[in-house]
């Protein structure tokens, strides 16, 4: 494949994750479960690794699919990778094309299929010569076919938006012809090319699905008629074929009894279920926009819901696990720590710094005034990649960036708190100096239950590793603006919880207000037990469970937990 059609997809892939965010924000059809972007990001994921094996590409299109959209994107992207090159675009569009209407029982136009009729169709009439005209007459008809959307499909109509999937692909075509054309990677936000249709009105109301929105993958021998009948008579329901896989994507009321009969036919490989009620729940009581939209690392320990239901911004790492790479945010806890102690390779990867600028640009094209709360300079350059971008393009000082010289559940907590000031007092100068403070003032303690991970990952010497096992020494590490600390060493559980409580006996007294972040890794019932006995000793503190961040788990591996603390007035 040639170089440039490689960084092509490449492009694309990254625009659509640094858009992710918008495109759940205006996702109302087929249900408004706001899922769009992170489906989409999910589903074109294995087209970063554009170049290789065309049969394995393909195949990781099928297994990494997600939602509706996400389903349909993939069979265009199966059909369009089967290129040899930029001669034969057209064909490759028209077959992506036709397999992308393949992939639904009921495909309905108003949809992203709308936009990719809209591309056989320019490129078809007048082809694509790799130059900047070809280019800037597709990415206008695109432009056309995505605004045409509201008007096609009622329910956009009433909630006055574009459809999430047709924009969620004119933003790939975007970057994707740009790069082919060699045109300057800058763009015109969104939020203009589309001003007016990123909105919904406040009068929409969601009256739809209950259930759950399933995702699975079959390995079956037999006839896929039976598929077809427990998929029923649906609009979204998605039936997919590749050699023996079949990919199945429906709504159900029975998560249960629809996997027990897919069991039946063969080889579940691959099973991923969303609450669609609470889902749309969520959608639907997002926070409004305020006068500072705060933005941070996914290092954190916070998770998507967590930003959903703050609105805060979370940019993301990648997580490698096996042959898997996806944003670590987009990964199960259970699905990392299962891998890591089977001995499957696991490793971490920063996103580009195309795709963090295209972040940062997508944020300041949505919000007046952004706080940045980066993980700690000393842990990944992401501080000196924002200042840089920061330099060149944010001449009227939008973009608030604090080096917090945190990371894991230190960051969260100063992100949460942070969030929660400014949501009280509203005002932002007050809020940046309360971050400031936070910053100096928060702590963090994570214990390890093995050396062996941070040993695989570079980060200690094997040997040291092995003695430090063998007679159970269990470190206990703080991270600082000047990096890791190591604050102890604990012998076992006992000695660990006996560690946490004194460390935060000498900050806070039983009548303390504070935020305390618990972490766990693969022991989500060990560290909820301690939390009970937190929650006791410290009536007016506020203690909240989360999962250590992946990246740090990815390092530091099963049995790791940890307690971050800041004291909140």
């Amino acid at each position: 494949m040639d170089e440039k059609l490689k960084q092509a997809f490449i492009t694309g892939v990254e625009r659509v994750a640094a858009w992710s965010d918008l495109l759940d924000e205006i996702n109302v059809y087929p249900v408004a479960d706001g899922d769009t972007g992170r489906n989409l990001s999910m589903s074109l994921t294995p087209l970063r690794l554009a170049g290789g094996n065309k049969d394995e590409i393909v195949r990781k299109l099928l297994l990494a699919a997600r939602g509706n959209s996400g389903n349909i994107a993939s069979q265009f992207f199966a059909g369009f990778y089967a290129t040899n090159g930029l001669s034969d675009m057209k064909t490759l569009v028209r077959e992506g094309n036709a397999r992308a209407w393949k992939a639904l029982g009921k495909p309905r136009l108003g949809t992203m299929l709308s936009l990719f009729d809209a591309l056989e169709e320019i490129i078809v009439e007048r082809g694509f010569t790799s130059d900047v005209e070809s280019t800037q007459r597709i990415l206008a008809h695109l432009e056309e076919a995505v605004r045409e959307t509201r008007d096609i499909l009622p329910k956009l109509q009433q909630a006055g938006v574009v459809d999430a999937g047709a924009l969620g692909m004119y933003v790939f075509f975007e970057g994707f012809f740009h790069t082919l054309s060699g045109m300057e990677l800058k763009y015109r936000p969104l939020t203009e090319v589309f001003a007016g249709l990123l909105k919904i009105s406040s009068s929409f109301r969601e009256t739809g699905e209950n259930g759950y929105c399933i995702d699975t993958v079959v390995r079956i021998d037999t006839s896929p008629d039976e598929l077809e009948q427990i998929a029923g008579d649906q609009d979204s329901a998605i039936i997919i074929r590749e050699g023996d896989l079949y990919k199945v994507h429906l709504h159900t009321n029975d998560k249960d009894k629809v996997k027990a009969r897919m069991s039946k036919l063969g080889s579940v490989l691959n099973w991923e279920s969303d609450n669609l009620s609470s889902q749309i729940r969520d959608f639907m009581n997002a926070p409004a926009d305020a006068g500072l939209h705060i933005m941070t690392d996914a290092a954190g320990s916070l998770t998507r819901d967590d930003a959903k239901k703050y609105g805060f911004t979370l940019l993301n790492s990648y997580l490698n696990v096996g042959e898997k790479s996806l944003p670590e945010t987009y990964f199960h806890p259970q699905e990392l720590y299962k891998a890591m102690q089977a001995g499957i390779k696991v490793s971490t990867s920063q996103a580009s710094i195309f795709e963090r600028h295209q972040f940062y640009e997508s944020v300041l094209a949505r919000y007046e005034k952004v706080l940045y709360l980066c993980v700690g300079s000393v842990y990944t350059g992401n501080y000196d990649v924002v200042m840089d971008w920061k330099k060149q393009h944010d001449h009227e000082n939008r973009l608030q960036v604090i080096d917090t010289g945190a990371a894991s559940g230190r960051l969260g907590t100063i992100v949460l708190a942070v969030q929660q000031f400014f949501n009280h007092t509203q005002d932002v100068g007050k809020t940046i100096a309360f971050a400031q403070k936070a910053v100096q003032t928060c702590e963090e303690y994570v214990f390890l239950e093995k050396l062996q991970y941070l040993a695989a990952g570079g980060r200690l010497s094997k040997t040291s590793a092995f003695f430090g096992d063998m007679l159970r020494m269990k470190p206990v590490i703080s991270p600082h603006p000047e990096g890791v600390k190591k604050m102890g060493v604990a012998r076992n559980r006992k000695d660990q919880l006996k560690m946490a409580r004194e460390r935060l006996a000498a900050s806070l007294d039983g009548d303390s207000r504070a935020l305390i972040m618990l972490e766990y890794s693969d022991n989500r019932g060990l560290v909820s037990e301690f939390g009970d006995e937190l929650a006791r000793l410290y009536p007016k503190a506020v203690i909240i469970l989360q999962p250590l961040s992946l990246t740090s788990g990815a390092h530091m591996g099963p049995g790791t937990w940890g307690m971050a603390f800041l004291k909140t007035a």
